[in-house]
C-alpha cells in the first residue's frame, strides 16, 4: 500500500509567482488531470523509477506524463528534506531535454535549497 506522503512544494519567485502552477493552469483540463495524477503518484510512492520518473542530473529528476495527441509533458523536480520541489514544467518537443530548460530548473532548484 501507499507510504507516507511527500509534500509538493512549487517554486515561487520573489514576487510570489509560481510559474509551474501557472503553466499547469493554462493547460487543457485533461492534461492537468493526467499530470496531477502522476505528481500524486510521485508523492505517495517516492522513490519511484521508470516509466513514471527518472533522474536527470545533479539531483534533478523528471516526471514523464503521456498526453493525448502523442505529446509528452515533463515536470522537473528534486527531493530534499522530505519534500518534492517542483521547479519547471513543459511539453517536450524534442527527444532530448533542451539545455535551457535544464539550466532554468537547476537555477530554481539552487534557489529553493538556499
Amino acid at each position: 500500500m501507499w507510504s507516507e506522503k511527500f509534500p509538493l512544494v512549487f517554486y515561487r519567485t520573489l514576487t510570489g509567482h509560481e510559474p509551474v502552477r501557472e503553466w499547469l493552469k493554462e493547460l487543457p483540463e485533461d492534461d492537468r488531470k493526467l499530470i496531477g495524477r502522476d505528481l500524486q503518484r510521485l508523492q505517495f510512492r517516492w522513490p519511484v523509477g521508470m516509466p513514471l520518473a527518472r533522474p536527470l542530473m545533479r539531483g534533478l529528476a523528471e516526471v514523464r506524463t503521456a498526453l493525448r495527441g502523442n505529446r509528452i509533458a515533463r515536470v522537473l523536480f528534486f527531493v530534499e528534506r522530505g519534500r518534492i520541489g517542483v521547479v519547471h514544467g513543459f511539453i517536450k518537443k524534442t527527444e532530448r531535454t533542451p539545455k535551457a530548460d535544464l539550466e532554468l530548473a537547476l537555477a530554481r532548484m539552487k534557489e529553493m535549497l538556499e
